[in-house]
């Protein structure tokens, strides 16, 4: 079994990943920041996701010795002129507490920041930059979702802005109900999403640089 490593804690994002990248290295197995040592993990100061993920994916690299990934997204909303953006994770604050609790907080804050904001100007989109760091070299690529926020929480899958975010694919006329992207089965939004997106074109050089070690 082929080992890499994701600058991450999140269990569902290490557990998404890994299903995304084993349809091009069966293999694989991804770990995450609390599978390894303990190492200083830089801070995401950059004005840009691609900037942040790479940043996370060479300091993983540097402290684990495996092929490292790193991801950096968020939701862009038009009528917030882009944000929350790259500081979609702490958007109500320092994130602290559980990760669930955090992303409730930010959902309840961007609620409240759209609260007078009509349903033809709640456009958004995900933005989802993955940084690919080995010996090698590095590769970066970055993945789109669009569509818009709804005015509640609606579904218990995914994490982050999922609860809040239809994707255009699912909100085209015909399209009946409209399902956020935390009520998608993970087949499905593996093939919309930002991140599934992203994943798919940098699977094929992950696969090459693994069958190469």
């Amino acid at each position: 079994m082929s080992r890499i490593f994701l600058a991450s804690r999140n269990r569902k994002k290490i557990v998404e990943m890994e299903r995304l990248l084993r349809e091009f290295a069966p293999g694989i197995e991804v770990l995450g920041i609390d599978d390894v040592p303990a190492y200083d993990e830089p801070v995401e100061d950059q004005p840009t996701f691609e900037g942040n993920a790479l940043l996370k994916a060479r300091a993983g690299l540097e402290a684990t010795g495996l092929p490292s990934l790193a991801d950096d997204s968020g939701l862009c909303v038009e009528a917030l002129n882009g944000m929350p953006g790259v500081l979609s994770a702490r958007w109500s604050g320092t994130p602290q507490g559980s990760k669930e609790g955090q992303d409730d907080r930010n959902n309840e804050l961007l609620l409240a920041q759209l609260e007078d904001v009509p349903d033809e100007r709640r456009g958004a989109y995900f933005v989802c930059a993955v940084a690919f760091c080995h010996a090698g070299g590095e590769d970066v690529v970055e993945g789109r979702m669009t569509g818009h926020v709804i005015r509640e929480q609606r579904g218990s899958g995914g994490f982050g802005y999922d609860s809040l975010f239809v994707a255009d694919e699912h909100s085209a006329p015909g399209t009946e109900p409209e399902l956020t992207s935390a009520e998608l089965d993970p087949e499905e939004k593996d093939r919309i999403s930002h991140r599934g997106r992203a994943l798919r074109e940098i699977a094929p050089r992950v696969a090459d640089v693994l069958a190469a070690r």
